[in-house]
């Protein structure tokens, strides 16, 4: 299956596609949508919506994954990211992939097997699963291949039990 993990920001948009059959990942393609803060917030949405769509038509995932909305100190902050996410959504569901929604919490589970793990942890630990040899020098997309390795995870359990019952 292709997956594509979407680290959203209303600055930073990162992107990871991997295939993965659960167990194994590979990395097709990472990177970021970058905007400009200066921008008015329609403009900088507007500019993530056509970045993923463009990455949607390229690669032709399977399904897609995103972070849940986290508690965030700053709430103007927090609203930004919710616009963001929310453009996420929305493109992914235009695109007509089913959705994976995971908590911060999950992912670094699911990646690292630590919850509570630091980025450098899980930054490592993609590094590591995907058996790459250059480095992803964006923290959003690193992110992102987190987001899509534990929708991989998450996803092929559900068919082994969908498959044992």
């Amino acid at each position: 299956m292709r997956i594509l993990g979407i680290d959203c920001g209303a600055e930073n948009t990162g992107y990871g596609l991997i295939e993965s059959d659960g167990r194994r990942h590979r990395m097709i393609a990472a990177g970021c949508i970058h905007t400009r803060t200066k921008d008015p917030l329609e403009t900088r949405l507007l500019a993530i919506a056509r970045g993923l769509r463009q990455v949607i038509g390229e690669h032709a995932p399977d399904m897609a994954a995103v972070e849940e909305v986290f508690y965030a100190q700053n709430v103007k902050t927090a609203l930004k990211l919710s616009h963001a996410r929310g453009v996420a959504l929305l493109t992914m569901a235009e695109a007509g992939l089913a959705v994976g929604e995971y908590s911060p919490l999950e992912i670094k589970t699911s990646v690292v097997g630590y919850g509570r793990a630091e980025k450098h942890q899980v930054k490592m630990m993609i590094h590591s699963l995907l058996a790459l040899e250059t480095e992803i020098d964006s923290e959003d997309a690193c992110d992102a291949i987190a987001v899509a390795i534990c929708h991989a995870t998450h996803a092929a359990f559900q068919i082994q039990v969908g498959a044992a019952r």
